[in-house]
């Protein structure tokens, strides 16, 4: 048999690994290392990347037995930008700052547009076909082993730039996209939750996680709220301009609210709600170093991210029978589709829907 070990390198902080199907001792030896963890999707093992854990690796697999010790991945190259290339990018983005675009999508698609009129800098842009697109495209999937989400960004970027900025017809570019991944959102047990929502020991940063779990917030969400949004007579959290350029309003616990209380009274903040050492807006990047931390003190499950807080919010509210209407209102969400996801991981409340099994037996039982 053999083993497949990827990335062992000092950069990775995990060391993924890839086991024949048939082999259960090493498999039963995996699952008795510490933060082990198996991904579903991609049908590896994972553990964090540590001296003693690979050369636990090289002893119970059998140095004979592994290949491939190393990832593979290629980094795009980095270029400089020409003179041509720079007044392209220089019209996309003044078409995508005036169209109101978030910054976040504008970084994505100027990430992606760099490099495909890089790519065509000595062609007329509206003479390229989609033949000579996807060609482009499957040349970067191959050679750099792209994300089905990071192609469709890719894609997205590419038909804006030919519909939006070069006025170009939408049927000529219909790309063809990779079929989507229908991966179910990781959530934490209610246990789990409270462990990292309570772990800080910091007031600021513990208000912080008590607010993104009891309201269901996006880390993006959190730097941005003022203290005007809290309304406390309503117990609500009012959220502006979150994706899509929309407002919502979502609860906000008695028990968050007390906190938050105590963290006015002691903070002071001025104008943000969680403001950084030199007063302005803390950074997202701050929040998910606060996030890590407590997962790491807690023991919670070391894969959770501070969205992870969101997913459990809803999926604590289907589990408690509250309408998926509401949830998707509270979430934000502009289809409902989006919100049923959370139906596919929810435990089903046996109170409400019983097995058939159960049903039979008990008529079964009626009859003796």
């Amino acid at each position: 048999m053999i083993a497949e070990i990827l990335n062992t390198d000092n950069k990775s902080k995990r060391i993924k690994i890839k086991i024949p199907y048939t082999a259960k001792l090493w498999r039963a030896e995996l699952k008795k290392i510490q933060g082990v963890w198996y991904h579903k999707p991609q049908k590896m093992w994972s553990i964090p990347n540590q001296k003693e854990n690979l050369a636990h690796l090289y002893s119970l697999f059998g140095k004979e037995s592994i290949i491939n010790t190393t990832s593979e991945k290629l980094d795009q190259p980095v270029f400089e930008m020409s003179e041509i290339v720079s007044e392209r990018i220089d019209n996309v983005m003044t078409k995508m700052i005036l169209s109101g675009m978030s910054q976040h999508t504008i970084k994505a698609y100027n990430t992606c547009l760099l490099r495909y009129l890089n790519h065509f800098q000595y062609r007329e842009m509206s003479t390229i076909t989609k033949d000579e697109i996807e060609k482009y495209v499957f040349s970067k999937i191959e050679k750099y082993d792209i994300s089905t989400s990071k192609q469709n960004i890719m894609i997205n970027a590419i038909k804006y730039y030919h519909e939006k900025v070069l006025g170009q017809p939408r049927t000529i570019y219909k790309l063809t996209r990779p079929k989507s991944t229908k991966i179910l959102p990781s959530v934490l047990c209610e246990q789990e939750t409270l462990a990292i929502i309570n772990s800080p020991t910091n007031l600021k940063h513990k208000a912080m996680l008590y607010l993104l779990y009891s309201g269901g917030l996006r880390i993006s969400e959190l730097p941005n709220l003022r203290i005007e949004d809290i309304d406390s007579k309503n117990k609500q959290i009012h959220i502006k301009s979150a994706k899509g350029k929309k407002d919502r309003y979502t609860i906000l616990s008695e028990a968050t609210l007390t906190l938050l209380r105590i963290y006015y009274k002691t903070h002071k903040p001025s104008y943000w709600l969680f403001e950084g050492q030199d007063g302005g807006q803390y950074s997202t990047s701050s929040i998910t170093k606060v996030f890590r931390k407590a997962v790491k003190q807690s023991g919670a499950n070391e894969w959770a991210t501070p969205h992870t807080l969101r997913h459990s919010f809803a999926t604590h509210l289907l589990q408690a029978n509250v309408n998926l209407r509401f949830i998707q209102t509270l979430l934000g969400h502009s289809s409902p589709k989006t919100t049923q996801i959370y139906t596919h991981v929810a435990n089903i409340n046996n109170d409400i829907v019983r097995s058939p099994l159960d049903r039979i037996m008990d008529n079964h039982n009626k009859t003796v």
